[in-house]
């Protein structure tokens, strides 16, 4: 089974297909590279949970720019009163650094370390200890890694990393879908738009 760029925007159909056609060629080496396309189950969650993690093949970068509420509701743990959090609504690098600080591998808050190593790629890699393996696994600085996560063919290819290491393509075999979301997620937090893209990849391919 390949990937095409019909099968994409019929996938993703408010996304251009100028943003699409890059990654037609990095997720056809990165299913063969992982056996995500030996089976129709495997390659359509495989594109599904991409789709939803990246608003389309359009997002591979983590913003986190929050309002104060926002922070409140998302990140209860880290600002637990308004008065904390309207210190840093809409001061993306400022909540990156606090949400993502001493975990993951990362530094203190004012390292710097949760914005460097935010989310990136089509599933958002995140923090130092997975950024570091990932470059490790590439043969690259980790300085290398963040740049790469931000083309194309990093973002497909970190993902693809993250699916291996996690044996999401057992999941697929056993059918196991809720499961292969809170793995990824870490929850089930956009279930019914992941099972929507994912029937309808079943279908397209």
């Amino acid at each position: 089974m390949r990937v095409t760029i019909d099968i994409l925007k019929q996938i993703c159909p408010k996304t251009r297909e100028r943003v699409l056609e890059p990654y037609v060629v990095p997720l056809n080496e990165t299913a063969d590279y992982y056996e995500i396309n030996k089976t129709k189950p495997r390659l359509a969650a495989f594109l599904a949970q991409l789709a939803h993690e990246s608003g389309g093949f359009v997002f591979i970068r983590e913003n986190l720019n929050y309002s104060a509420q926002g922070l409140m509701t998302t990140f209860r743990k880290y600002f637990p009163n308004m008065e904390l959090a309207r210190q840093y609504e809409r001061k993306p690098e400022r909540i990156a650094n606090r949400v993502y600080a001493n975990r993951m591998d990362n530094g203190p808050e004012e390292s710097g370390d949760g914005w460097r190593f935010r989310g990136r790629g089509l599933i958002q890699l995140t923090g130092k200890f997975n950024y570091t393996r990932f470059a490790n696994s590439l043969g690259v600085s980790i300085d290398e890694c963040v740049a790469y996560l931000e083309t194309p063919a990093g973002a497909t290819s970190s993902a693809g990393w993250f699916w291996h290491n996690n044996n999401l393509n057992d999941y697929c075999d056993k059918n196991d879908f809720v499961g292969l979301t809170k793995r990824i997620n870490g929850g089930t937090i956009g279930l019914a738009d992941r099972r929507h893209h994912y029937e309808l990849a079943l279908k397209i391919l």
